[in-house]
């Protein structure tokens, strides 16, 4: 747990370098994530796999954000594993799968099931728009956006109840 700690403080520091855009929200997708309880693994992860200044840049940047309770409810061990130096090839490859290049509000996702392609892009999302907003990962499974359009100066975040894995291309039609 202590390396948990090192690698969160060291990506709060980190995203703290955020700077204000002109769209009025001076807060970076990281900044926003660090400020939050409910993100400190997402934070220890993008810290882990040297993403946080990056995803402190520029953007735009739509981030698919799962909670804390979505990385404790992954087999035990994984987030423990993933966060291990030898491994920040697959860490960065998990975290980048929730990353879309684009600025995308929920009312950006057009209605039905549709696929997205998140930056790790040899992959896709399958995303659902009707009554709320779903995700299909590479493993068949959904998460649930829970809360959407979360501004930011250089993009939104949308919180998700589950962790995004890249496997296998979902079924979306």
């Amino acid at each position: 747990m202590t390396m948990m700690k090192s690698l969160l403080a060291a990506a709060t520091t980190v995203a703290m370098t955020g700077t204000a855009m002109a769209d009025g929200h001076s807060k970076t997708v990281v900044d926003i994530a660090a400020g939050d309880d409910r993100f400190t693994t997402l934070v220890a992860a993008v810290g882990a796999a040297g993403l946080a200044e990056t995803l402190s840049g520029e953007g735009p940047f739509t981030v698919f954000a799962p909670v804390n309770a979505a990385f404790a409810a992954l087999p035990e061990g994984t987030v423990e594993t993933l966060l291990q130096p030898e491994n920040k090839g697959d860490l960065t490859n998990v975290l980048l799968y929730h990353v879309d290049d684009r600025k995308l509000t929920a009312s950006n996702f057009p209605a039905g099931s549709n696929y997205f392609k998140p930056v790790l892009a040899s992959e896709r999302l399958c995303i659902t728009a009707g009554d709320g907003v779903t995700i299909t990962d590479g493993t068949g499974d959904t998460a649930t956006v829970v809360i959407a359009d979360i501004m930011a100066s250089n993009g939104v975040i949308h919180v998700i109840d589950k962790v995004l894995l890249p496997v296998t291309r979902p079924a979306c039609h």
